[in-house]
Formats: structure tokens, sequence, C-alpha cells
């Protein structure tokens, strides 16, 4: 038996490693509509969906096989499967013609109301309660990132806005069921396999794509396109889906609540996008939700 207080300084370093982990993942994933943005000015939103799949998915085959990774069981096929519908085509999809029409900071929005539909469907999955406190303090932090976004667009609803909700749905069940299996599954073994099974409809979606839309690569739109490849369809998603493991898909989704105020700040800097005055009073707030959220305990119904 360890001596009092080791034990739960162990807990304290590998919940810090967790949080660190899904924090990069947050930090990879505020650059992917800035970097979608770039692809599509070279290639339309279908090939560029079904591009980044492809390479990501011929990316993760090789190191599965240069590391002899056996092939998942199958009681974790259905949940892989769900995490490729939803993280490899859907969403990436969705936002893709969303971003056709929409803003990045606009866009943004999806990604504010994530964590809370994240947990809501981990809740469901996992039978966890969810206490008063933490919905409390995630609501606000979403309604002010929804506010924020929406204020700056007069709360018009167009069809990007319906591409974004249906994006945000299928996306929040693709990371509440990758938290889940990455709780006994390395995480990049989950995203990894995700998109391997998921590359027959990446390599139709390109071959189908590839004639019928414009497809004039540019140096730009191919760093674009190596970005969310690389990093936004699968590096960003090993150390997301390691954090969701180690610190519970819930709390790491509420991390996902600063995000958006991210994506603002590329706008800025890689977009030319104005970022409006009341940024800092959102971000305040925001990072005041994740602070309450990250300190809710969780209980089994």
């Amino acid at each position: 038996m360890p001596p009092t207080g080791v034990g739960s300084a162990g807990e304290a370093r590998t919940g810090g490693a967790g949080t660190f982990a899904a924090l990069v993942g947050v930090a990879s994933f505020s650059l992917s509509f800035p970097a979608t943005v770039w692809a599509t000015r070279g290639m339309g939103p279908w090939t560029a969906t079904g591009a980044r799949g492809l390479i990501a998915g011929v990316l993760a085959a090789g190191l599965l096989a240069v590391l002899r990774v056996r092939w998942p069981q199958r009681r974790d096929l259905a949940g892989l499967l769900v995490v490729a519908g939803g993280c490899v085509i859907g969403f990436p999809l969705l936002t893709t013609l969303a971003l056709q029409t929409s803003t990045t900071a606009h866009s943004a929005v999806v990604v504010g109301l994530l964590p809370i539909a994240t947990a809501s469907a981990s809740a469901v999955m996992t039978r966890k309660r969810l206490p008063g406190m933490f919905w409390s303090a995630a609501g606000v932090g979403a309604a002010a990132v929804v506010v924020f976004t929406l204020t700056q667009h007069h709360g018009s609803v167009s069809i990007a806005d319906l591409y974004l909700v249906a994006a945000l749905l299928v996306c929040a069940l693709g990371y509440a069921e990758g938290g889940r299996l990455a709780g006994h599954l390395p995480g990049w073994h989950v995203i990894a396999w995700a998109v391997v099974l998921a590359l027959p409809i990446s390599l139709a979606i390109t071959l189908i794509a590839v004639p019928h839309e414009r497809f004039a690569p540019t140096p730009s739109s191919l760093v674009g396109l190596a970005y969310i490849a690389g990093i936004s369809q699968l590096g960003g998603f090993v150390v997301w889906y390691r954090g969701m493991g180690i610190i519970g898909v819930a709390k790491a989704s509420q991390l996902q609540l600063a995000q958006p105020l991210l994506t603002l700040v590329w706008s800025v800097l890689l977009m030319n996008e104005h970022l409006p005055l009341t940024a800092p009073i959102t971000a305040v707030v925001v990072l005041l939700c994740i602070v309450v959220t990250q300190r809710t305990r969780f209980k089994h119904v």
C-alpha cells in the first residue's frame, strides 16, 4: 500500500497529463477551419473531404502495419465505425460545405456547442449522471460562445447553419464513442482504425469528386490539405482521445469551449477576419466555466 499522498499525487500527475493531451488536441483542432478554407481554394469541398480522409487513412494504415498492431476486436468494430462516420466523414464534409458560404468565425459556433452535445451523448452511452453544477457551468459557457458568434452575424440562419448543426450531432457521437473506446484502447489506435475503416468511402468520394469539381491545387491549398489530413484528421485525434481516456469524455469536452476563441484568433492572424471587441469578455466567461467543469465530479447511475 503506497504511503499517504503518493497515490493522490500520482493521480494528479496522470490527470494533468490527460488535461495537457486534451488541450493539445483542442489547439490542433482550432486551426482546422482556416486550413480547410486554404485547401478549398484549390479544390472542391467534396474533393478536400475525400482527400483528407484518404491521406490520413493511408498514413494510419502504414503506421499500424509497421508497428504490427492487431486488428481490433469484434466488440470494438461498431464503436470504431461510429467514430469513422462522425469524425472522419460526417463532420469534415458538413463543415467543409458550410465554409463555402460561412466565415471561419461564424462556423466556430458548432465547436461552441460541441462540448454540451458530447457530454450529453457520453452520459447516455455510459449511463453517467452529470451534476447540476456541471450543466450550469457548461450551459453558461456554451451560451456565451453561441451568443458571441451569432451576434456577429445578426443571428441569421442559413444552409451553412444547418450543415453546422448536423456536423455537431454526428461529431458529438463520434467524440463520445471515441472517448469510450480510448478507455481501454490506446488513443491513437482509435482514430487510426477509424480512418482505415473509412478508407473505402474516402477513396470513393475522392474518385467521384475530382472529375466534377474544380481541381487546381496551389501551394497554400496543399498546405491546408496536409494540415487537415495529417493533424486535424489524425494527429490531433491521437492526443485528444488520449486525454479523453484519462480524464473522461465530459471533462475533456469542456476544454473544447476555448476552441472557438482560438479559431477566432487564427481567423484574424491568418485569414484577416475582424476580431470583435467582445472576444476578451467571452474568453473570460469561457475560461471560468472550464475551471468549474474541471472541478466537477461525476456519478454513475
